[in-house]
């Protein structure tokens, strides 16, 4: 029967998923400030989604910064407060991911 104490391979595993979900989504943040700077630009309007959207793209920088430091870390204990820190990072980044969306639907449908 598997030790229940021990939580490194959960730990990394959930660290590695971390890492490769925020690093896709900072190419989604980065992608939509770009659309975004284009139907700006159309429309001769300014909407603060593209700053909202960049710091959500730099929340998800660190968190795939964060996670990536827990894989490579040595440190059992470090691994656990790194890994509860990029999830919590991610959890906080989706959310706000979330927000954005519904903020740039109503402000283009206001226009």
């Amino acid at each position: 029967m598997p030790d229940t104490n021990d939580k490194s391979p959960l730990d990394h595993d959930i660290s590695t998923h971390i890492f490769t979900t925020s690093a896709a989504m900072v190419g989604v943040c980065i992608t939509v400030i770009g659309i975004l700077r284009v139907i700006i630009a159309i429309r001769q309007a300014d909407l603060i989604e593209d700053d909202m959207f960049a710091v959500n793209a730099m929340l998800y920088l660190v968190t795939c910064l964060m996670s990536y430091w827990s894989l490579r870390t040595r440190s059992v204990r470090r691994l656990h407060r790194l890994e509860r820190i990029s999830d919590t990072l991610f959890l906080v980044s989706l959310a706000m991911t979330t927000v954005n969306a519904g903020f740039l639907t109503w402000a283009l449908s206001a226009h």
